[in-house]
């Protein structure tokens, strides 16, 4: 019996606890029988799964009607189709023109967030409607507006600002007009040179004043234009207005600034700007005609 008794003491004194710590102790029922989180967790669960079957596996882009499957049941969207010469990127077998009408199905029955949500944008959309909304997103990024090369950088407008300011170097300008000279001394050198940028703040905006030179044909031009530093619908409330001249003559040129949402690239090919031929250009500069000088002035005003 001592034995016996001695072996039940060695149990009790391995069951004993720990004392308690002052941490409150975690009720488990809490999460076990808490419906709201279970089902919030299963919905994002659910969603990203689904979302992932709907990724492209070529492009890695979202898949719209019509979604192509192969014999095997793997998909492709409809874009890439032709691209991968009717073979399965999966497993190779021939595609055919097997629609995934129960993919398409549950697709409809999906609402995500803007891709813009970082950015602002917390709309919920039905997929199918996402796309559309992502095009037009009033929070979906604008890209660098400076011409003077391929810079990637995408941002809200306080954010490209600063970044025309720091990492390109360019003059900031407050106020509604202008009186900028430009100087070049060999103008023979005219194929796409982007010679100045610079930045008005006014009226609580931002605005961008563009001059280049560019051919035209086999003719040599200048071009300047500005831009507008947010949406097309904003920058339709204002007007802007430039001039050049020397020797007694002068240009003049009245528009409304293009949104930045258009590229440099697509304002200076439709040549909504003031255009200046080269040899009026170099007649505006006097002297020798070697060397260009040329004046350009301007202002900004908001419509009534």
């Amino acid at each position: 019996m001592a034995s016996s008794n001695a072996f039940f003491d060695d149990i009790r004194s391995k069951s004993e606890v720990d004392p308690p710590s002052n941490e409150e102790p975690m009720d488990i029922s809490e999460l076990v029988n808490d419906p709201a989180q279970t089902a919030l967790k299963s919905n994002v669960a659910v969603t990203s799964s689904v979302h992932e079957l709907l990724e492209c596996p070529v492009c890695l882009n979202a898949m719209y009607p019509p979604i192509h499957q192969c014999s095997n049941g793997h998909t492709l969207c409809s874009g890439c189709k032709p691209r991968v010469h009717n073979r399965c990127p999966t497993c190779r077998h021939e595609l055919g023109n097997i629609r995934c009408l129960a993919l398409e199905k549950v697709a409809a029955s999906l609402e995500l967030p803007c891709k813009y949500q970082a950015f602002g944008c917390m709309g919920i959309y039905p997929y199918y409607c996402k796309l559309k909304h992502e095009s037009q997103c009033a929070y979906r990024p604008y890209n660098c507006p400076y011409a003077g090369s391929e810079c990637s950088v995408i941002g809200d407008i306080p954010f490209l600002v600063a970044h025309l300011k720091d990492d390109h170097k360019v003059d900031m300008h407050n106020g509604s007009t202008f009186n900028h000279r430009y100087v070049k001394s060999n103008p023979q050198e005219v194929e796409n040179a982007t010679w100045m940028l610079t930045v008005f703040s006014c009226f609580g905006q931002y605005f961008c004043l563009h001059f280049e030179a560019f051919q035209l044909g086999m003719a040599p031009v200048y071009i300047a234009f500005l831009r507008f530093m947010g949406d097309d619908n904003e920058a339709k409330n204002y007007s802007y207005s430039l001039e050049v001249g020397g020797n007694g003559r002068k240009m003049t040129w009245q528009g409304v600034p293009r949104s930045v949402r258009d590229s440099h690239r697509k304002v200076r090919d439709s040549f909504d700007g003031l255009i200046i031929q080269r040899n009026m250009a170099l007649f505006f500069s006097g002297g020798d005609r070697k060397e260009l000088k040329l004046r350009v002035t301007g202002r900004i005003w908001k419509e009534q």
